[in-house]
């Protein structure tokens, strides 16, 4: 058996990298190119100003996102760097597998919580 997921680090740190909600959705919104921080949370709908910022920010600190000045004005806007393209084909693959089996997920938790007596958490 191989355990890369559990002795490597760089495996944890991909799994952690989609496992904040917001990460892969931002890289998902930035796909067709760049896009100034009030586009781009049009595009994502449900988004916190300061949940955005905090989510951009970590992407670029993850070389993932990119930043850039336009000109003279206090405008920015955000692109997807080469290594933040890499992940789009395994968020679309996530994606695709939600759509296939997100009712056999949300099955489960309905079993799940009337066994336990309780309401499936949301």
């Amino acid at each position: 058996m191989n355990d890369v997921f559990l002795a490597d680090c760089r495996a944890r740190l991909a799994f952690d990298l989609m496992a904040n909600t917001w990460n892969p959705v931002v890289l998902w919104a930035l796909r067709d190119g760049a896009l100034r921080p009030a586009e781009l949370r049009r595009r994502l709908g449900g988004i916190s100003t300061k949940v955005l910022t905090e989510t951009v920010r970590r992407l670029e600190f993850n070389g993932l996102v990119s930043r850039r000045d336009c000109g003279r004005t206090a405008k920015v806007e955000y692109a997807l760097t080469d290594l933040g393209t890499t992940l789009l084909a395994p968020i679309e693959a996530f994606g695709e597998w939600a759509f296939r089996h997100g009712d056999e997920v949300m099955a489960a938790q309905d079993e799940a919580a009337k066994r336990a007596g309780e309401p499936r958490p949301a």
